[in-house]
C-alpha cells in the first residue's frame, strides 16, 4: 500500500461522466459566477479590510488587495485549467490525487477543511457581530447579551463580561446547512438574489462615499515601518513592504470563495466551458470592487477608527460617523451585509461538503460522507457532519484567530494547485484541456511565489497553527485514511 499512489486520470474522468448515480447537474456559467461573487464579497470586504488597515497597512491596504488579487489570478488560471479538464467534485484535493499521490491529496483535503469549514465559521461570527449592529442601530432594540454572542475566549472591555457561546453564529450555520441539504438548485437561486442585493450596496457605498474622502487620511499612503500590538498582545509589522505583505495575507481572506466554484464541477452543465468563466469572471468583478471599496473606506475614516470604535462593524461605523446625511445607508448596509454573509457561508459549506463527498468516495473519510439523499440528490450526511464541525468553531472560537488560519490554509492549497498544473502537463501531455493556463510553467511558478510571500507575511503564529492542524491531519490519515483507502485496497 503506497501513500504516493496516484488516482488514474481515466478513473477520474469516468467518475465525472457517471453523473446519473450521483450529484445532479443543474448549474450554468452564470450560476457559477454568482456562486463565486456570493462567496467572495462578504466578511473579507466588510470586516477584514478595516482589520488589515488597522494592523498592517493603513491606506495602502489597496495595494495589498492588488497583491492578493495577483496571487488569486495566477492560481485562478490554474484552477480554470484543472476544473475544466477534470470536472469532478473535490477541487484541489482531486487534482492533487491525480498528480502527487494519496498522501498529499489527504494533506490538501485536510487543508481544505481548514479553508472552507473554518472560513464559514469566521463569516458566521461576523454575521453575529452585524446582527447586534442591526438590532441596536436599525431596529433600536437591545442587543443579544455579550455572553450569548461571543466565544468563551472573549471579554467585554467595558463591563468585563465573558462570552459563553456565540448562538447567532451557530444559528446561521444551521439554517444554511439545512438549505444545502434541500438542494443545489434552490441554494443557487437564493444565492443569486443575495448577490444582486449586496453588489448593488457595495457600488452605492463606493459612489456616495467617494465624495466624503478626506485626503489627509491617505497621507502618507504607505506608512513608515513600525510595530503595532493588537489586543491579544500579538505584534504586527505596520507600514512599509512587510506591512503590505501582512495586509495582503489578511485581505486574502476576502478572495476566498472563487476556488469553491471548482468544487461544484460535478453539478455543472457543460463544466468544461462554464468552469473557467465562473472562476475567472467572479474573481475579476470582485477585484475591481475591492480596490475601489478599500480606497473609499480608508479615505472616509481614520486608521484609529478601525482600531477602536469601528472595530466590529467598521463600514456602518464609518458611514454613521463621517457621511452625514447618509445614516440610512449605514442601516441599509447592515441589512445587506447580513444577507451577504449568508451567501458566503452557503458557498463555503457547499465547497466543504463536496470535498467531504469526494474523500468519502475514496475511503479517506467515512463512506457515509459520500451517501446521496434519495430525493434531494445532495450529500446530506456530509452536510450534517459539517454543521457540527463548523457550528462548534463558530460558537466557541474568536473570529480573528480562525480568519487568519483560513488564509494560510487556502494559500497552501493554491500553491499545490499551481504545482499540479505543471505536473499534469508533464505526465498527461495529451489530456484534453478545454482551457489552458498560458505560459506554463511561468504562470504557475509565479502563483507559487506570490502565495508563499503572502503566507510569509502572515507571521509565525499562523504558521504554528497550520503545522499543528497538519500534524493532527497526518495522525488521522495513518490511523484511518490509509487503512480504508479504496485506491490502495483495490490492489489486494
Amino acid at each position: 500500500m503506497s501513500i504516493w499512489k496516484r488516482k488514474p486520470l481515466a478513473q477520474l474522468l469516468a467518475e465525472a461522466a457517471d453523473s446519473e448515480k450521483g450529484l445532479k447537474r443543474t448549474l450554468t456559467a452564470w450560476s457559477l459566477i454568482a456562486l463565486g461573487i456570493g462567496a467572495i464579497i462578504g466578511a473579507g470586504l466588510f470586516v477584514r479590510t478595516a482589520t488589515a488597515a488597522a494592523q498592517s497597512a493603513g491606506p495602502s491596504v489597496t495595494i495589498a488587495f492588488i497583491v492578493a488579487a495577483i496571487g488569486c489570478a495566477l492560481a485562478g488560471l490554474c484552477y480554470a485549467e484543472l476544473s475544466s479538464s477534470i470536472p469532478i467534485s473535490g477541487s484541489a484535493y482531486t487534482y492533487t490525487y491525480a498528480t502527487m499521490g494519496e498522501f498529499l491529496a489527504w494533506i490538501i483535503g485536510w487543508d481544505l477543511i481548514l479553508e472552507y469549514a473554518v472560513g464559514a465559521a469566521t463569516v458566521g461570527i461576523a454575521w453575529s457581530e452585524y446582527l447586534n449592529n442591526l438590532l441596536v442601530n436599525v431596529l433600536h432594540v437591545s442587543p443579544i447579551p455579550f455572553s450569548l454572542s461571543h466565544s468563551p475566549f472573549q471579554s467585554n472591555p467595558a463591563t468585563g463580561e465573558h462570552g459563553i457561546i456565540n448562538l447567532p453564529a451557530l444559528f446561521i450555520v444551521a439554517v444554511i446547512s439545512l438549505l444545502l441539504i434541500k438542494g443545489i438548485q434552490e441554494s443557487a437561486f437564493v444565492n443569486g438574489i443575495i448577490v444582486i442585493v449586496k453588489v448593488a450596496i457595495v457600488i452605492l457605498i463606493i459612489v456616495i462615499g467617494w465624495h466624503f474622502i478626506n485626503p489627509v487620511n491617505h497621507t502618507p499612503y504607505i506608512p513608515k515601518s513600525s510595530i503595532f500590538t493588537d489586543e491579544h498582545g500579538i505584534d504586527h509589522s505596520y507600514g512599509g513592504i512587510m506591512g503590505i505583505l501582512g495586509a495582503a495575507g489578511t485581505v486574502f481572506f476576502a478572495f476566498i470563495g472563487f476556488d469553491a466554484v471548482s468544487t461544484a464541477a460535478q453539478e455543472t452543465k457543460n463544466p468544461k466551458r462554464a468552469m473557467p468563466i465562473g472562476i475567472l469572471g467572479s474573481l475579476a468583478v470582485c477585484t475591481l470592487l475591492y480596490i475601489l471599496f478599500a480606497h473609499v473606506l480608508t479615505g472616509v475614516a481614520t486608521v484609529e477608527d478601525f482600531r477602536t470604535g469601528g472595530k466590529e462593524a467598521s463600514v456602518a461605523f464609518a458611514i454613521n460617523k463621517y457621511m452625514i446625511g447618509y445614516e440610512w445607508l449605514g442601516q441599509l448596509v447592515t441589512v445587506a451585509i447580513l444577507a451577504g454573509f449568508s451567501s458566503v457561508i452557503l458557498v463555503m459549506l457547499l465547497g466543504q461538503s463536496r470535498v467531504f463527498y469526494a474523500m468519502g468516495k475514496d475511503g479517506l473519510l467515512p463512506k457515509a460522507f459520500s451517501d446521496i439523499h434519495s430525493k434531494y440528490k445532495t450529500p446530506y450526511k456530509a452536510n450534517l457532519a459539517i454543521l457540527v464541525i463548523v457550528g462548534a468553531f463558530a460558537a466557541f472560537i474568536p473570529g480573528d484567530i480562525v480568519g487568519d488560519m483560513t488564509s494560510i490554509g487556502t494559500l497552501f492549497a493554491f500553491v499545490l494547485v499551481c504545482i499540479s498544473v505543471i505536473i499534469l502537463r508533464k505526465k498527461e501531455p495529451n489530456m484534453v484541456r478545454e482551457f489552458k493556463t498560458p505560459f506554463v510553467p511561468l504562470i504557475p511558478l509565479l502563483g507559487v511565489g506570490v502565495c508563499c510571500a503572502m503566507m510569509y507575511g502572515l507571521g509565525w503564529t499562523n504558521w504554528l497553527r497550520l503545522f499543528i492542524w497538519m500534524a493532527i491531519g497526518i495522525i488521522i490519515y495513518f490511523a484511518y485514511g490509509k487503512k480504508h483507502s479504496v485506491l490502495n485496497n483495490s490492489e489486494k
